[in-house]
């Protein structure tokens, strides 16, 4: 399932590429929610990682990602993998959006009056 923030970057860090092979980098995101801002952290894995390679701490972005989750020695993980990066403000893509990775959920302007269920 894909879901979207919209946000400014705290912070990126370093990839880190691990024996087997894997390799991720993590993005903070602070979204704005009423009083308290919160700070989002999202990892991008494998060749999503270079997605970050062009964005600055304090730039807004918009993120499309999916909840991934599991369970490790009987606790259970959450993590959030983008696999999307936009700049609302530049009106385009900072990274590839391959259909492939992300299904298409489509929009409300996809529908008419037809395909309502009532």
């Amino acid at each position: 399932m894909a879901y979207e923030l919209t946000g400014k970057i705290k912070l990126i860090q370093e990839a880190k590429t691990f024996d087997s092979g894997f390799t991720k980098r993590e993005m903070v995101v602070i979204v704005e929610d009423g009083r308290y801002p919160q700070e989002i952290n999202l990892e991008f894995v494998q060749d999503k990682a270079s997605l970050l390679d062009n964005l600055q701490p304090g730039q807004e972005v918009t993120v499309s990602f999916d909840i991934r989750g599991r369970e490790y020695n009987g606790r259970y993980f959450n993590n959030l993998q983008g696999w999307k990066v936009s700049s609302p403000g530049a009106g385009r893509d900072l990274g590839n959006d391959d259909a492939a990775a992300a299904p298409h959920h489509p929009a409300p302007s996809d529908f008419d009056d037809n395909d309502i269920p009532f």
